[in-house]
Protein backbone atom coordinates (compact mmCIF):
# COMPACT_ATOMS: atom_id res chain seq x y z
CA UNK A 1 0.00 0.00 0.00
CA UNK A 2 1.45 3.64 -0.75
CA UNK A 3 1.73 5.81 2.06
CA UNK A 4 -0.35 8.74 2.01
CA UNK A 5 1.60 12.41 0.44
CA UNK A 6 1.74 13.96 4.14
CA UNK A 7 3.43 10.84 5.52
CA UNK A 8 6.60 10.96 3.08
CA UNK A 9 7.95 14.49 4.15
CA UNK A 10 8.24 15.96 0.42
CA UNK A 11 8.30 18.93 -0.36
CA UNK A 12 6.68 19.80 -3.81
CA UNK A 13 7.86 22.97 -4.97
CA UNK A 14 6.44 24.33 -8.28
CA UNK A 15 8.63 25.79 -11.20
CA UNK A 16 7.81 27.68 -13.90
CA UNK A 17 9.19 26.93 -17.36
CA UNK A 18 8.97 28.33 -21.07
CA UNK A 19 7.56 25.18 -22.99
CA UNK A 20 8.03 26.98 -26.16
CA UNK A 21 11.84 27.22 -25.15
CA UNK A 22 11.82 23.46 -23.72
CA UNK A 23 10.80 21.40 -27.24
CA UNK A 24 10.13 22.72 -30.70
CA UNK A 25 6.68 20.29 -30.48
CA UNK A 26 5.68 23.35 -28.01
CA UNK A 27 5.44 26.93 -30.39
CA UNK A 28 3.93 29.71 -29.55
CA UNK A 29 1.04 30.33 -31.10
CA UNK A 30 1.18 26.45 -33.14
CA UNK A 31 -2.21 24.50 -32.54
CA UNK A 32 -2.82 21.64 -30.16
CA UNK A 33 -3.38 18.42 -31.51
CA UNK A 34 -7.36 17.24 -30.69
CA UNK A 35 -5.48 14.12 -29.04
CA UNK A 36 -3.78 16.06 -26.59
CA UNK A 37 -6.62 17.78 -26.32
CA UNK A 38 -9.09 15.44 -25.75
CA UNK A 39 -6.27 13.83 -23.02
CA UNK A 40 -6.47 16.71 -21.32
CA UNK A 41 -10.74 16.40 -20.96
CA UNK A 42 -9.94 12.83 -19.92
CA UNK A 43 -7.65 13.83 -17.42
CA UNK A 44 -9.91 16.23 -15.76
CA UNK A 45 -12.66 14.37 -15.96
CA UNK A 46 -11.09 11.47 -13.90
CA UNK A 47 -9.66 14.24 -11.93
CA UNK A 48 -13.08 16.04 -11.45
CA UNK A 49 -10.82 19.85 -11.89
CA UNK A 50 -12.11 22.45 -14.70
CA UNK A 51 -9.30 22.31 -17.51
CA UNK A 52 -10.03 22.40 -21.30
CA UNK A 53 -6.71 23.14 -23.10
CA UNK A 54 -6.52 25.89 -25.45
CA UNK A 55 -7.28 25.64 -29.27
CA UNK A 56 -3.06 26.54 -29.96
CA UNK A 57 -0.13 26.82 -27.51
CA UNK A 58 0.00 30.12 -25.25
CA UNK A 59 2.62 32.30 -25.10
CA UNK A 60 2.96 32.41 -20.73
CA UNK A 61 6.69 34.00 -20.62
CA UNK A 62 5.18 36.59 -19.19
CA UNK A 63 2.88 35.04 -16.55
CA UNK A 64 5.68 32.40 -15.81
CA UNK A 65 8.16 35.38 -15.06
CA UNK A 66 5.73 37.05 -12.88
CA UNK A 67 5.41 33.46 -10.90
CA UNK A 68 9.38 34.14 -10.59
CA UNK A 69 9.37 37.90 -9.53
CA UNK A 70 6.67 37.54 -6.79
CA UNK A 71 9.35 36.77 -3.93
CA UNK A 72 6.70 35.62 -1.70
CA UNK A 73 4.94 31.97 -2.18
CA UNK A 74 1.75 33.46 -0.91
CA UNK A 75 1.75 35.85 -3.33
CA UNK A 76 3.01 33.54 -6.25
CA UNK A 77 0.05 31.09 -5.25
CA UNK A 78 -2.20 33.21 -5.35
CA UNK A 79 -0.93 34.58 -8.56
CA UNK A 80 -0.74 30.90 -9.96
CA UNK A 81 -4.62 30.57 -9.41
CA UNK A 82 -5.61 33.19 -11.22
CA UNK A 83 -4.05 32.25 -14.58
CA UNK A 84 -5.25 28.91 -13.95
CA UNK A 85 -8.81 30.30 -13.29
CA UNK A 86 -7.92 32.84 -16.44
CA UNK A 87 -6.87 29.85 -18.74
CA UNK A 88 -8.92 27.05 -17.47
CA UNK A 89 -11.82 27.82 -16.17
CA UNK A 90 -12.60 31.32 -18.10
CA UNK A 91 -11.00 29.93 -21.23
CA UNK A 92 -9.05 33.63 -21.65
CA UNK A 93 -5.48 33.66 -23.31
CA UNK A 94 -2.75 34.52 -21.57
CA UNK A 95 -2.79 38.15 -21.54
CA UNK A 96 -0.21 40.57 -22.79
CA UNK A 97 2.59 42.48 -21.05
CA UNK A 98 0.26 45.27 -20.15
CA UNK A 99 -2.49 43.08 -19.36
CA UNK A 100 -0.37 41.19 -16.91
CA UNK A 101 0.61 44.77 -15.39
CA UNK A 102 -3.07 45.31 -15.38
CA UNK A 103 -3.52 41.88 -13.29
CA UNK A 104 -1.26 42.44 -10.81
CA UNK A 105 -2.20 45.66 -10.18
CA UNK A 106 -5.79 44.19 -9.96
CA UNK A 107 -4.40 41.72 -6.92
CA UNK A 108 -2.25 45.14 -5.44
CA UNK A 109 0.91 44.42 -6.35
CA UNK A 110 3.28 46.68 -8.07
CA UNK A 111 6.04 45.18 -9.85
CA UNK A 112 9.10 46.98 -11.06
CA UNK A 113 9.96 46.62 -14.84
CA UNK A 114 13.63 45.78 -13.91
CA UNK A 115 12.54 42.88 -11.44
CA UNK A 116 10.31 41.26 -14.25
CA UNK A 117 13.11 41.51 -16.86
CA UNK A 118 15.41 39.49 -13.91
CA UNK A 119 12.18 37.08 -13.68
CA UNK A 120 12.49 36.57 -17.63
CA UNK A 121 16.10 36.21 -17.66
CA UNK A 122 15.55 33.66 -14.49
CA UNK A 123 12.98 31.78 -16.85
CA UNK A 124 15.43 30.97 -19.80
CA UNK A 125 18.21 29.74 -17.28
CA UNK A 126 15.32 27.70 -15.56
CA UNK A 127 13.72 26.19 -18.64
CA UNK A 128 17.16 25.62 -19.92
CA UNK A 129 18.20 23.67 -16.80
CA UNK A 130 15.02 21.61 -16.95
CA UNK A 131 16.44 20.77 -20.73
CA UNK A 132 19.57 19.61 -19.51
CA UNK A 133 17.90 17.69 -16.96
CA UNK A 134 15.89 15.88 -19.87
CA UNK A 135 12.21 17.67 -19.02
CA UNK A 136 10.36 16.71 -22.06
CA UNK A 137 6.68 18.10 -20.87
CA UNK A 138 4.35 18.91 -17.88
CA UNK A 139 3.69 17.83 -15.38
CA UNK A 140 7.51 16.37 -14.69
CA UNK A 141 8.39 15.83 -11.22
CA UNK A 142 12.29 16.05 -10.17
CA UNK A 143 13.82 13.53 -7.74
CA UNK A 144 16.84 14.57 -7.07
CA UNK A 145 18.53 14.46 -10.77
CA UNK A 146 15.55 11.93 -12.42
CA UNK A 147 12.54 13.51 -14.27
CA UNK A 148 9.50 11.54 -13.74
CA UNK A 149 7.16 12.84 -16.56
CA UNK A 150 3.76 12.98 -17.10
CA UNK A 151 0.67 12.43 -15.08
CA UNK A 152 0.30 9.05 -13.30
CA UNK A 153 -1.83 7.82 -10.95
CA UNK A 154 -2.37 8.76 -7.20
CA UNK A 155 -1.37 4.94 -5.88
CA UNK A 156 2.00 5.02 -8.63
CA UNK A 157 2.95 8.53 -7.57
CA UNK A 158 2.43 8.02 -4.12
CA UNK A 159 4.88 4.66 -4.79
CA UNK A 160 7.93 6.80 -6.67
CA UNK A 161 7.91 9.52 -4.22
CA UNK A 162 7.64 7.30 -0.92
CA UNK A 163 10.85 5.15 -2.41
CA UNK A 164 12.54 8.14 -3.59
CA UNK A 165 11.76 9.28 0.29
CA UNK A 166 12.66 6.38 1.35
CA UNK A 167 15.97 6.48 -0.50
CA UNK A 168 17.02 10.07 0.54
CA UNK A 169 16.82 9.27 4.19
CA UNK A 170 18.66 6.25 3.46
CA UNK A 171 21.48 7.38 2.10
CA UNK A 172 21.60 10.82 4.53
CA UNK A 173 20.29 13.16 2.85
CA UNK A 174 17.21 14.10 5.03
Amino acid sequence: MAPALRDLDVQLVWQPLDLSQLLSRYRRGAPISEQRRDNVRRVARELDVAVEAPPTWPDSRDVNAVSLALEDAARAATWRERIFTALHEERRTPPTASETAAWTRDLGWTLPAAGIERARAALRLQTEEARDAMVTGVPTFMLGPWPVGGIQTQETMLQILGRHAAKVRADGRA
